[in-house]
């Protein structure tokens, strides 16, 4: 059976002084959709659009601050704790989604103190941006060559010929239409429940969750040492914010039926 061999360059444009890599263009394109899918949902609030490049920040140092704290301190602390200054070598490699996800709420809570928006106001419709903004910066990681899917004989599996020679689930691309799917659901129960305030940041949590969790199932293990449990890092790691998720769902429910009567 044939399979697709992957052997792209990760790096895009070489500039002989300046590299740019694939991950970057889809990370810096994934934020360009959020941006836009933002602005279409103030626009649609009478909200001031202008607000917009200050969060925008908020939410780029968030995310690459968080997910590299994320990276050192969740997955190899070990090597970390002894190299710290290599917590700060971000071109070298390792974010992680749910140290991003930490870091873009502690941001948004942050920006919300100093502007005046609602949190929750924020958090449910800063959570659709990220997910379409999550489905790009996958498909880097496909570019990459990493975070690799266990071998399959499947017919779709891919040779990642940078790592091995063995066919593995293309699980990067499996995340990237899941969070596509994942932003197209939110944006709809968005519209229909946006008078619900957490409700639809509860969807997005246990939609985002479950998925992530769901698809370790599939992945090599990206932690450096043992959990010493059946279940991953990631999916341990999951596991907190599929609760909050659900926790948020059946109080903004429960809140908006007692406003009613």
């Amino acid at each position: 059976m044939e399979h697709l061999i992957w052997n792209i360059d990760p790096v895009f444009l070489d500039l002989g002084f300046l590299k740019i890599r694939w991950y970057g263009v889809m990370f810096a394109m994934g934020f360009a959709g959020s941006f836009y899918t933002m602005q279409w949902m103030y626009q649609r609030e009478g909200k001031n659009i202008e607000e917009l490049d200050t969060l925008l920040w908020y939410m780029v140092v968030a995310t690459i601050v968080g997910a590299r704290l994320g990276h050192t301190l969740l997955y190899d602390p070990g090597y970390y704790l002894s190299h710290p200054l290599k917590i700060l070598a971000v071109w070298e490699g390792g974010l992680a989604s749910h140290g991003a996800a930490i870091g873009i709420i502690l941001a948004l809570f942050l920006y919300q103190r100093r502007y005046g928006d609602s949190f929750l106001w924020l958090l449910d419709r800063v959570s659709i941006a990220t997910a379409l903004a999550s489905c790009s910066i996958r498909i880097g990681n496909f570019f990459n060559s990493e975070i690799l899917g266990m071998p399959s004989d499947l017919p779709w599996a891919v040779i990642f010929a940078r790592v091995d020679v063995l066919p593995r689930h293309p699980v990067q691309l499996y995340e990237a239409v899941c969070y596509l799917a994942i932003f197209g659901l939110s944006l709809a129960i968005f519209k229909k429940q946006s008078h619900k305030p957490g409700f639809s940041f509860g969807c997005f949590l246990l939609l985002m969750f479950s998925a992530r969790f769901l698809l370790e199932f599939f992945k090599t293990e990206q932690a450096m040492y043992d959990t010493g449990f059946t279940l991953s890092t990631g999916q341990l790691l999951s596991i907190p914010f599929l609760l909050v998720g659900v926790a948020l769902i059946a109080w903004s429910a429960r809140k908006h039926n007692a406003a009613l009567g």
